[in-house]
């Protein structure tokens, strides 16, 4: 897999570039080899706006996810975009008292299921997601994101 990795902003803690590449690889769930992706690691300002324009929803988010696609006559290996905001992700993982890097190993993979067509829209779609999402996340030595603890 070959994950490009933009940070247009040096807030927080951020995860290496070799983390974000395996965390991502990890998520993909076909074979990754020869696929692309882009990782964009923002600000509130961008994420704010992209997230109204795209989502019609006010403020920056944690993730947002643009997934390509592809015209049935051409064949790109081409998987999409992530737009990760690094101060919503730290602000949330001192929320919700969680290690910033396993909170932003479950970013990646949440957008990258996301970016596979995955959702959470419909009780059952957020089922299946956050199945995947705990198994990819154990697997890479992550607690489930969804357990509320004291400390991890």
């Amino acid at each position: 897999m070959n994950v490009d990795i933009q940070r247009q902003t040096e807030i927080g803690q951020q995860p290496d570039d070799p983390d974000i590449c395996s965390w991502a690889a990890a998520a993909y769930l076909g074979d990754n080899s020869d696929i692309e992706m882009t990782v964009r690691i923002v600000d509130e300002v961008e994420s704010a706006q992209l997230n109204e324009t795209y989502r019609q929803k006010s403020g920056p988010t944690n993730v947002l996810s643009f997934p390509f696609e592809t015209p049935p006559e051409i064949d790109l290996p081409l998987l999409g975009d992530l737009l990760i905001c690094a101060s919503v992700v730290e602000r949330e993982a001192k929320e919700q008292n969680k290690i910033p890097q396993a909170h932003w190993a479950h970013m990646v993979v949440h957008g990258c299921l996301h970016l596979q067509g995955y959702d959470h829209i419909e009780p059952r779609q957020a089922e299946q997601m956050e199945a995947l999402e705990i198994d990819v996340l154990a697997y890479l030595g992550f607690s489930n994101p969804y357990e509320l603890t004291t400390e991890q």
